[in-house]
This record gives C-alpha cells, structure tokens and sequence, in this order.
C-alpha cells in the first residue's frame, strides 16, 4: 500500500478514536501497530512490537525521572509547601491592589520548581489562593484566571516532567532543558505579574487590597519557605554542576522532599502511601501515552512521514520562521483538544527532523514547544487548568475561568515571540554548563 496514504488514514483514524473517547495512548498505540502491519504487510512483526514496546519503554532507566519527579511534587504538595509560599506572597505584595493575584503568581513559580506538573500546582492552589481572594472581594474571573495561568508554569520552571519527556524522546540532555527553562520561567513570572500590575491600573476599581502585614509577620512567612528554596537550590546546582544526571536528580528530589516533609513532621504514614499512589497513577496514566507514542512513532518511520513533511515544507518556501510560525499554531490549534503530554508524544517525532534542518536550536525548540504546550493548558475549549479548578472550586462556571485567563493568554502570545526573537534566553545558561 502506498505509505503517505496509510499515514493520512493513521493521522484520521487516530483522531477519530480520540473523539470517541478512547484513550489517547491506547489510540496511539492501535493506530501504530495497524500502520506498521499494513506499510510493512507484515503483522507479526508489528505485533511483535506490541510485545516488546511495553517492556522495553517501563525498564528504561532513563524513563525513571518521571516517576521521580512526579513523587518529589507529591511529597512536595503534601506537606503544604503551596501554602508557605502562597503566605509568604501575601505577606510582602497583598496589601497591594491585584496583590494576592501577584502572591498566587509569585508562589505557583516556587512551587513549580519542586512540584513539576501544570495540573497539580492549578490543583494546589485553587484550594489555597482562591479562598483567600475570594474573602478580600476579588473577582472570580479574575481569581481563577491567576490561578490558571500561574498554574501552567508548572511545565515550565524545572523540573518539568514535559520537557523531560521531550528531552527523551528528541534525545537532548534534560538536564540542560531544565537549565534553559530557569530564564524563560522568571520571565513568564514576571510578564504576569506585569499583566496583573496593567489590569489594576486600567480598571482601578476591578481589583480590591489585601490586608497589610507587618515586619515580625514577613519574617515569619519567610522562615517558612526555607525547605523550597533548599530543595530547588539543591537540585539545579547538583545540575549545573555536573554532580548528577536528570534522573538522579529525580531521585535526590524525591528523597530530599521526603526527608524535609518528615523532619517537619508533615507527613504520616497515610499520607505517604497517599503520595506513592497519586505519583503511581499518574506515572501509569503517561506510560500508557509514552508506549502508545513510540508504537506510533514506528508506523511513522516505516511511512516516511516526518520527511515528507520536511520536504513539503520547506518547498513552500516560507522560509524558517515562516514554517516555525505554522509549526506554532499547529500547537495552539492542538493545545486546545489534546492533553499536553499526548501532544508533545505525538508531534516531536514528526516536527524533530524539520526544526534540526532549519538549524534551530534543539534545546531552545524544547522551550519554546513547552511555552506552546503550555499556553494549550489555559485557552478554550478544553485548557486542562481550566477543567481542573473547576473541578476544586464549584461556584464558578467554565466561561467565568476563561473570561479571567483571557488578559494571560494574550500574555503568553507575546512571551512566545518575544523568546522566538530571543533566542539567548533560553541558551545562555545551557551554553555555560
């Protein structure tokens, strides 16, 4: 059979399947396997592939960082770090107008760094933040849509167990694409609360004052917030440094998280098997999409399809931004019907080829398809935090959430751009390692 036609019935029957609620893993996998058969006209062989991708892929040692990391924001998350942070923001900026909107950015960063995941810091701080705004009279659009936003930096400051996933599957160091994530996150930090700062000072009377703390109250939030900062000061220098690979530094995250979470005495014997269940269930769940992933990725190489689609392209002759800026807005068209992970399994291995032909940057592409991923997370009409904060705060209706992340969303365009036109941002740190 003709391979570029299986490939296009592959690329439609897989979506298909996903429409029909099957999961995305399973249809990657479904798909894979049935293309591999028919390109090859050999189904024992792509069986044989079922048989042994699985295994394969869970006994990888290199695949242990997600696990890893996902059990060091579990033990993180916990022992209620999000809190601390959350109080300590609140100390210093919530008397000002829109200031517990700038806490709950400040602290989702610092959580972010130990946790890892865009849906457990949305998580975290829906139950912590948005009571606390709500009891000042602010908005709930506005409080929600902070909460999103900061929420989606989770993939972005490291670790992050995207760009660990994208670091695996394009074979790049992931302990310089966490390095490379450090500037790129400030920036997002900052670029929000500088959103925050715009929406106050253009609608003086939308965002009310917190209450004001005085120094003996600042000092004590600080104190608080010592195990984050040992945490993550501990894991990038053990990065930068050389004193450990990505995936050892999972583990000394995850010991170093539990060590501080039972010398604080935050953590008892249930909430410990409660941390290595979550982590279990989350690592099966993106196992699942990683297997189904790399079965697809089989069916594409026997189909040439990735470069068939460089050749395409590039005879456009758009020129390399011109088919960079396609390649992103077949991310933002993605990132509003996939989930994140599924969507990074799924395109890396097809747009891979084409970025290094371009002569991009493969640590700089990295960042700047987690920003894409990223942005996916909070725009209409799935934005995985969307649905997840709705899931925690019930009193609020999916259009309030999307009305409040609007002003972010438009923020996150721009951040894109700006780290397209920059480059540097993203390898300056990489590049001195």
């Amino acid at each position: 059979m003709n391979p570029h036609l299986v490939a296009v019935g592959g690329f439609v029957g897989l979506f298909v399947l996903m429409l029909l609620r099957v999961p995305v893993g399973i249809a990657m996998g479904v798909v894979g396997v049935a293309g591999f058969g028919l390109i090859s006209d050999d189904f024992s062989a792509a069986m044989n592939l079922l048989a042994q991708s699985p295994i394969r892929t869970v006994s990888d040692v290199q695949f242990a960082i997600v696990p890893l990391f996902l059990l060091m924001g579990a033990f993180a998350s916990s022992s209620g770090m999000s809190r601390e942070l959350f109080r300590a923001g609140n100390a210093f900026v919530g008397h000002l107008k829109g200031g517990l909107g700038i806490a709950t950015i400040g602290a989702c960063g610092g959580f972010a760094a130990i946790c890892g995941s865009s849906v457990a810091t949305a998580a975290a701080f829906s139950s912590v933040a948005y009571p606390e705004m709500q009891r000042y009279g602010y908005p709930k659009s506005f409080s929600t849509g902070v909460i999103a936003a900061g929420g989606s930096l989770g993939i972005m400051i490291p670790p992050s167990t995207v760009l660990a996933v994208y670091g695996l599957i394009a074979d790049q160091d992931i302990g310089k694409l966490f390095i490379a994530g450090i500037l790129p996150g400030i920036l997002a930090v900052c670029m929000y609360i500088a959103t925050i700062n715009i929406i106050a000072l253009v609608r003086p009377d939308f965002l009310p004052k917190g209450g004001r703390s005085d120094r003996k109250e600042r000092l004590a939030a600080l104190r608080d917030i010592w195990a984050v900062a040992l945490l993550f000061i501990f894991i990038i220098s053990g990065l930068y440094g050389g004193l450990f690979t990505a995936t050892e530094a999972g583990g000394m995250g995850a010991a170093g998280a539990f060590i501080i979470s039972v010398v604080r005495r935050r953590l008892n014997f249930r909430q410990f098997m409660e941390c290595l269940t979550d982590s279990l269930r989350t690592t099966a769940a993106i196992f699942t999409i990683l297997v189904g992933a790399i079965l697809f990725g089989y069916f594409l190489t026997v189909s040439q399809t990735p470069q068939a689609i460089t050749q395409w392209l590039i005879e456009l002759g758009l020129g390399k931004y011109g088919i960079l800026a396609l390649i992103m807005l077949m991310y933002l068209v993605l990132g509003s019907v996939m989930d994140a992970m599924a969507m990074i399994l799924l395109t890396v291995p097809v747009v891979f080829p084409l970025i290094q032909q371009l002569g991009f940057d493969p640590i700089w592409f990295g960042i700047i398809i987690v920003m894409a991923v990223e942005l996916g997370m909070i725009h209409p009409p799935v934005g995985m935090n969307v649905f997840v904060i709705k899931s925690v705060v019930r009193d609020v209706n999916l259009t309030t959430i999307f009305k409040g992340v609007a002003p972010f969303v438009v923020t996150d365009i721009l951040r894109l751009i700006v780290l397209i036109a920059f480059p540097a941002i993203a390898t300056f740190l990489p590049s001195h390692m």
